[in-house]
């Protein structure tokens, strides 16, 4: 998992929009300040001229130990092009009927209740830390459709007022938002529940005004850690 921020990312103005829902698989590619190696072995894995090269990597080889093949190997770009595509659809996503197979539905719809449940809550803490009285405030989680390499989870929280925008989470924040996993609710759970439901973006919204004065209360006696 990933959190999206201005704070955690080398190249921040990939975060601008003029719209919202804001996403990033597909459309830019995101550097972060700091990651594990494994991040970045996921974020690398998730282009796709990387994974081609990967699928073509047979290929290579036997360009490199076999003269006598060289040539049938340049002259068959079919095959090339066969490989990727079984590599691309058949090793690395799921069929509908594997995807029906990972779990029931009810199963499913049980974890995607429990994200949004969980995602409210960390919306609530967020909203009245940041002194947020107006408008909609959202938990914007996008997962790699990819099957059967680690899950990769970008979660962000955006907002469309004053402008649309990524929001600026600082360590409390991210804590907040890192919480919504845990063993009940695992990252490997989400993807495959998104999996089942053959929908790998989730929004879950709230209204400002609903958080609690009591919880607004909490957030100014609780000093933010820049404060701190």
């Amino acid at each position: 998992m990933f959190i999206l921020s201005p704070e955690t990312l080398l190249n921040p103005g990939v975060l601008e929009t003029r719209s919202l829902p804001k996403k990033i698989f597909g459309r830019v590619q995101i550097i972060p300040r700091a990651g594990s190696v494994g991040l970045w072995a996921r974020l690398i894995f998730e282009m796709q001229v990387v994974r081609y090269l990967a699928a073509l990597l047979p290929f290579l080889i036997v360009l490199l130990f076999s003269r006598d093949m060289a040539l049938p190997v340049t002259q068959a770009p079919l095959a090339m092009i066969l490989v990727i595509g079984v590599v691309e659809l058949k090793v690395l996503r799921l069929s509908d009927r594997a995807r029906e197979r990972l779990m029931s539905e009810a199963e499913a719809e049980r974890i995607l209740d429990a994200f949004a449940f969980r995602a409210r809550a960390a919306l609530r803490e967020i909203a009245a830390r940041h002194g947020i009285e107006s408008g909609e405030i959202m938990v914007f989680a996008e997962q790699s459709e990819l099957a059967r390499v680690p899950p990769l989870t970008l979660l962000s929280v955006q907002s469309a007022e004053p402008d649309p925008r990524v929001l600026s989470l600082d360590p409390a924040d991210r804590a907040a938002l890192a919480a919504i996993f845990d063993a009940d609710l695992t990252e490997q759970d989400f993807h495959r529940a998104n999996l089942r439901a053959g929908e790998m973006m989730r929004e879950v919204r709230i209204e400002a005004r609903s958080v609690s004065a009591h919880a607004r209360l909490a957030a100014r006696i609780t000093p933010r850690p820049a404060e701190a």
